[in-house]
Parts: structure tokens; C-alpha cells; sequence
């Protein structure tokens, strides 16, 4: 919060904002801790009690900054970098992220155990953060049904990308795709990264004849369609070359195409 990467630019922080932060939290320090004492403090302090106090704070924050648009938090998970331990065979920590695409926020963190996956964390964390109403983006990992239990106890609309080896369901949805006129559309064209030029076809489908008769019915409400054409330059040879690929995503919800566009791109590109 203080804005500084070293336990020295917290202790100069202290030192320069030393009369506020005696006013602010009544103490009468004359002088800043030395930054081993404050790495001492911060040690000792509780893990859980330091999340829970910054996802109230940063709940705050996103509440006061994210305005009347559509609200997108996009969960992501990530190995931390230099965890593990080939010597002691210890693998590396996976840690799981909500990020609050509207005010580029971390809304909360979870460690995902060691002898589990990201799923168990993904239902965890949407029973725990308020994301009624919110546009929830999720990975192909996420694609069960527990998840969309999850977000519908949290009122929550949740995109989540099918996975590859659901072979039975990405037929009967590709099917209905091809068969069925979409409910709506929209083309994207991205030319903003160098040598590279990527055009996106995003049609949104009822999914009711993907998921009639099956256990899926009761979860998924709407198909997304995703065509993307990637021209990419090569400088080797001075010429182009093409590749296009179609993903689905399922929805919990009806969306029109223009929301699933803006969630599907932000959530990719701003968590970044």
C-alpha cells in the first residue's frame, strides 16, 4: 500500500509519513522501526488474517471504482515462481487468483493443495466473494458441473471455455452450432500487436439442443462460438502465415455476443 518493493522503502515511508500515520492510528512513534523489525512484524503476521484484510480492502476498492458497467472477474491460477525444490522433491505452489478485470484489482488469493487441483479452489472462492451479478471467467479446467453449482448458489454468470476431451459434448455442440442460427454476433479485428493481425467471429447459441435429455441441462443456457483467423508475419521468409481455430464456451446464462466478446477479451488480455 505504501507503494514500495523492500522492507528499507517501507521504513522510508513510515519515516516520511511518520506525523499522518501517528495521527491516523494514535500511536506516538518518534522514530520508524528499523526495516529487521519490520520484516520480523511481517513474518509473524497470520496468513489467513492478512487475506481476509486485503480482500476486504480491495472488495472496497472495487465496489468504489468499478462503476455501472459489466462487472468481469476472471480466475486464473499460476505456479509461484521459484517454489519448488527438485532437491527435496517439493513441488511448486499453485496459487489461484480472482482478478476484477473492470479496475485491474486481485480481489482474493487461495493456495490450492498440493494433492488436489484448481477446481476445488474455483467453487471455494466463488462461495466466498460476493460476485453476484458478475460475469465469472473460468479456464477449460473448470468446465464441471460442481463449478456451475458453485456459481449458481453464488448468483453468479459464469463463462467457462469446454474442454477438449469432453469429446461427447463438443460433438452435440458443435453439432447444434452448424444446425442453428446463432442468437447473435459480432467480428473482432485485433491489429495492435506487431507482425500479427487476429480476427475474431464470436456467435452466442441457445444450448438447449446441445444439452437436451443430458446431465448437462440443468447448468448450461447458452453456447459461444469463437472462430478466430491469426495472420502472422514471419520475417524469415517476408510472407504470412494463416491459422484459424474454434473454441465453444458454456454459459449458466443467455448473453449476447457484444458482453461475451468484452468478458472473454478482457479477462484474457488484462489479467496478463
Amino acid at each position: 500500500m505504501s507503494g514500495a518493493n523492500s522492507y528499507r522503502g517501507i521504513r522510508t515511508f513510515i519515516k516520511v509519513h511518520r506525523p499522518q500515520l501517528n495521527r491516523a492510528f494514535k500511536i506516538r512513534w518518534k522514530r520508524p522501526p528499523a526495516h529487521t523489525a519490520i520484516r520480523y512484524i511481517l513474518q509473524g503476521l497470520s496468513t489467513a488474517d492478512v487475506e481476509n484484510v486485503f480482500r476486504q480492502h480491495a472488495a472496497d476498492l472495487n465496489h468504489a471504482g468499478s462503476g455501472l458497467g459489466m462487472h468481469v472477474v476472471a480466475f486464473d491460477g499460476k505456479a509461484l515462481k521459484g517454489s519448488f525444490d527438485n532437491f527435496n522433491d517439493v513441488k511448486a505452489k499453485q496459487v489461484l487468483s480472482a482478478f476484477a478485470v473492470n479496475t485491474a484489482l486481485v480481489l482474493a488469493h487461495i493456495e490450492i493443495d498440493e494433492k488436489s487441483n484448481e477446481d476445488p479452489a474455483v467453487q471455494k472462492l466463488l462461495e466466498e466473494l460476493d460476485v453476484a451479478g458478475h460475469i465469472v471467467t473460468c479456464d477449460a479446467m473448470h468446465c464441471q458441473k460442481k463449478t456451475f453449482e458453485a456459481a449458481a448458489a453464488a448468483n453468479a454468470h459464469l463463462i467457462v471455455q469446454l474442454k477438449d476431451n469432453q469429446l461427447t459434448l463438443r460433438q452435440k455442440v458443435e453439432a447444434a452450432c452448424n444446425t442453428t442460427m446463432p442468437l447473435s454476433g459480432v467480428r473482432t479485428v485485433d491489429e495492435k500487436r506487431r507482425n500479427r493481425h487476429e480476427t475474431r467471429t464470436i456467435a452466442v447459441f441457445d444450448a438447449t439442443p446441445a444439452v437436451v435429455g443430458t446431465q448437462w441441462e440443468p447448468y448450461v443456457a447458452a453456447v459461444v462460438q469463437v472462430e478466430r483467423i491469426v495472420h502472422a508475419f514471419q520475417p524469415a521468409t517476408g510472407l504470412w502465415k494463416t491459422s484459424a481455430e474454434t473454441s465453444f464456451y458454456l454459459c449458466n446464462c443467455m448473453i449476447d455476443a457484444n458482453r461475451a466478446a468484452i468478458a472473454r477479451s478482457h479477462a484474457l488480455g488484462d489479467r496478463k
